[in-house]
């Protein structure tokens, strides 16, 4: 994507410096150092030592669910392959994760393992690595390019896919619940899917936004971090954004700051005519990830 800088009513093109980092190991550690701020996610570890290899950052995201991150320096053929493998070894030693998240973020920390995830960084990504993105649960791809300045741009060009509307790769465990729309809404009330519908097609109109239904607890949309999350009940939905305060002429938005991490604003919605207000909210969280 090319980058202009705007002086005086005219516009100069940044240049684009693809060896801003000289190696992969490089580009790990300036990660692992701002991940909060580029990913959304905390840091636990990095160079992870396991029995299949080292896993280049092992990290944690607002909803407490485990995210491996791999790093490569270019596009490469293999980073699925080898994502997917140190996904496999998570899910076989998951007490090893939890002890790692207790030693990090205190005893009382929690780990939700519905649906772990695998975030794979590179400059590019070829055909063949999208396509398999595509129909892989879990897999998500960050773009990134550097530019002169000091300048970094982040683009998620694939999502966590939604295999709700897919036939399924694997045999599903009998009676395991799948967490899809129908899920989250069998409970509300129809004014409240009403709400829920009306907020769901402006937010997913805005550019970059993918949308996580395949959580227990909630429906998530995240560009390459999440700005909203949207938790249900029989007669409201809690709406949980980035800060606790925005422009809210009606309040709208409660300081749940002291949960100590992730969304630190809070909405309840309960009626149809609150919509366009809350997502003018939502537009507002969405923007700070930009």
């Amino acid at each position: 994507m090319p980058i202009f800088q705007i002086k005086g009513g005219a516009v100069a093109r940044v240049a684009f410096t693809p060896d801003s980092f000289a190696s992969e190991a490089k580009l790990r550690d300036f990660f692992a150092e701002n991940l909060e701020e580029l990913l959304g996610v905390r840091f636990l570890a990095k160079e992870y030592q396991t029995d299949a290899g080292f896993i280049d950052t092992l990290a944690i995201d607002e909803a407490d669910t485990p995210v491996i991150i791999e790093y490569k320096w270019d596009q490469d053929r293999g980073i699925v392959p080898q994502g997917l493998f140190y996904l496999n070894w998570l899910l076989k030693n998951r007490n090893h994760f939890a002890l790692l998240v207790a030693s990090k973020l205190g005893k009382g920390a929690k780990v939700n393992w519905d649906r772990p995830r695998v975030i794979l960084v590179s400059r590019e990504f070829d055909q063949r690595t999208l396509a398999a993105a595509q129909v892989i649960d879990n897999v998500e791809l960050v773009k990134y390019a550097p530019y002169q300045g000091g300048i970094l741009h982040l683009e998620t060009v694939q999502g966590a896919p939604q295999k709700a509307k897919n036939k399924p790769l694997a045999p599903r465990i009998p009676d395991a619940p799948v967490y899809d729309l129908e899920y989250h809404l069998s409970a509300s009330t129809p004014e409240v899917r009403q709400i829920f519908l009306k907020l769901r097609e402006r937010v997913t109109a805005l550019p970059g936004v993918h949308e996580r239904l395949d959580q227990k607890s909630g429906i998530t949309y995240r560009t390459t971090k999440s700005f909203t999350r949207f938790e249900f009940s029989k007669t409201y939905i809690d709406i949980l954004v980035r800060d606790p305060k925005y422009n809210d002429p009606r309040a709208l938005v409660r300081d749940v700051t002291k949960n100590e991490w992730g969304y630190k604003g809070q909405m309840k919605i309960k009626e149809v005519p609150e919509v366009a207000a809350v997502f003018d909210v939502i537009r507002q969280s969405y923007e700070s990830t930009l």
